[in-house]
């Protein structure tokens, strides 16, 4: 596709909003990554949060949580902040979660440390939290592959067990938060192509969160199917979107052909793929609200991601209540394209 039909391309998908955008965020992540000066500042701040949070952790009484990753940034109040890999704080907006949520049951697929878990609790949401039931649950390719992403966690925790791994990297840190936190939040161990109202005790959710999963499965479209009959209101969904094939669904398959990066990334949709899938699952609104941007840490990299709204309602996120489940109607693509326009 020569420049000027991509251009026409995201116009025609994506408004004069998301042309500018991505215009933005190229200079933006070209100059940004090609800086080492800025890469090692990042590193420098990050290891300077690790160093505080755990010596205050100390002083405070919660014994030594060195070996802890913290994959999001949770305030637990009186100074305690987690020094996450993320910080989704002042995006939080950006996602146009309903501020009240008092009654909703909410599931938070692939929670980690759980920061939307307990921002959706403290919205007054009822709310499960999944996550593996072992690190060993990653889709990875078998033999030796695998073998070594689970020896590399291993050496990263200073550990020699899988069990280890599994409490240090994402067991520990979430009890750890939800105890500071005095927290009711439920957490269901579970793939989440195994996810059923039978496992989860729970018929139907008003708001299902996914957020930075997708791309880790070997089956996106099984993954969302597995999600789809237990959500009676919105989806949100946090992905890459590949910024290719306009006018066509794409998936891309970046899980390269040898190891590299983190090695448990595979697949990225293009809107068009993402839409139809979810469409095809019985969703009839699909639109990409907004996008957030940030540093992760302590690498450096730039990420922006999209932030998806699926409903099997007829009504907008804010409107879609426990209470609110009216009759489906189906929208026209021109609709959900208009709609694409905004929050862009």
């Amino acid at each position: 596709m020569k420049l000027y039909q991509k251009v026409f391309a995201v116009i025609a998908y994506e408004g004069m909003s998301g042309l500018m955008r991505r215009m933005i965020r190229k200079f933006y992540i070209t100059n940004e990554e090609s800086s080492n000066d800025e890469s090692s500042k990042v590193r420098e701040d990050y290891e300077r949060l690790v160093s505080d949070f755990n010596a205050r952790a100390l002083a405070m009484g919660y014994g030594d949580i060195k070996k802890y990753y913290w994959y999001h940034t949770v305030d637990l109040g009186n100074g305690l902040v987690t020094p996450g890999t993320y910080d989704y704080r002042k995006d939080l907006p950006r996602f146009q979660f309903p501020e009240d949520m008092s009654g909703m049951n909410v599931l938070d697929v692939g929670s980690a440390t759980d920061f939307f878990a307990f921002e959706f609790e403290r919205r007054g949401a009822n709310v499960i939290s999944v996550e593996l039931p072992s690190i060993e649950d990653w889709d990875m390719p078998h033999g030796k592959d695998r073998q070594l992403t689970l020896e590399n966690l291993m050496a990263y925790h200073q550990v020699s067990t899988i069990e280890e791994v599994q409490y240090f990297h994402l067991n520990g840190p979430f009890e750890f938060c939800r105890k500071a936190l005095n927290s009711k939040i439920r957490r269901c161990h579970s793939t989440i192509y195994d996810l059923s109202a039978q496992k989860l005790g729970v018929d139907a959710f008003d708001l299902i969160f996914v957020g930075d999963v997708l791309l880790h499965t070997f089956s996106p479209l099984r993954a969302l199917a597995s999600l789809a009959p237990l959500c009676r209101g919105t989806l949100i969904v946090s992905s890459d979107l590949a910024n290719e094939g306009y006018g066509e669904p794409i998936m891309r398959y970046i899980g390269g052909e040898e190891r590299s990066g983190d090695n448990r990334s595979w697949w990225i949709p293009n809107r068009l793929c993402l839409e139809k899938m979810l469409k095809r699952l019985g969703f009839k609104t699909v639109a990409v609200v907004g996008h957030h941007t940030g540093v992760l840490r302590p690498e450096g990299h730039v990420y922006d991601r999209s932030i998806i709204h699926a409903t099997k309602c007829e009504f907008p996120l804010k409107l879609c209540t426990p209470s609110e489940h009216h009759s489906e109607v189906e929208v026209s693509h021109g609709q959900t394209a208009t709609h694409l326009h905004t929050g862009v």
